[in-house]
């Protein structure tokens, strides 16, 4: 006997609730019992809809990446250059407004290099990501080589100030540090 089919979009609609759930309750409440009860449904709904518990981890996992590549990739396509890039990929990922997601991502990433295998997935994109927007924003003529040390830098110096950021609340030294950082930037542009 075949189960019911899967509503995708109802799918969709309780795996951004879900989401919401883990920015604001963190990654380790994350089981079946008390997200059903926040969201008003049973664990069979969400078994039903995502699986095994595993299965729901990566989907939250897939939609967090995919919120905080639509946050930030949108605006890194938008800049011609890198230090314009990285310029508003810093204004975006240090917006106090999103700094819950933010903090739930580098629960993820701690966690995930505690087990690799595990989160391979969120592993091989955790990078790449960013790399590719950074990547296009400086163009077809920039040396790959060149073009692949400058995203790098970029990203390791803003998820390092992020992190900073984030673990002390010390806005205007973190700032300050990451205003040194763009304008040099500016100025090798």
């Amino acid at each position: 006997m075949a189960g019911r089919p899967v509503d995708h979009q109802r799918r969709a609609e309780l795996l951004d609730a879900v989401v919401d759930y883990t920015v604001e309750h963190g990654f380790s409440e994350v089981s079946w019992r008390p997200v059903a009860t926040a969201l008003g449904v049973s664990t069979t709904t969400l078994v039903h809809r995502f699986g095994t518990k595993e299965q729901m981890l990566a989907a939250i996992l897939g939609r967090l990446r995919e919120r905080i590549v639509a946050a930030t990739g949108e605006t890194l396509g938008e800049q011609p250059g890198l230090a314009a890039a990285a310029r508003a990929a810093w204004t975006r990922t240090s917006d106090p407004r999103r700094w819950a997601e933010f903090r739930l991502f580098f629960a993820v990433y701690g966690r995930a290099l505690q087990a690799p295998e595990q989160f391979a997935g969120f592993l091989e994109r955790v990078v790449a990501d960013w790399m590719g927007n950074l990547l296009e924003a400086q163009g077809p003529d920039t040396d790959r080589a060149t073009a692949t040390r400058g995203a790098t830098l970029v990203v390791a110096t803003i998820r390092g100030l992020l992190l900073d950021l984030l673990a002390t609340g010390d806005r205007d030294r973190v700032q300050d540090a990451a205003e040194n950082f763009l304008a040099m930037l500016e100025h090798r542009a």
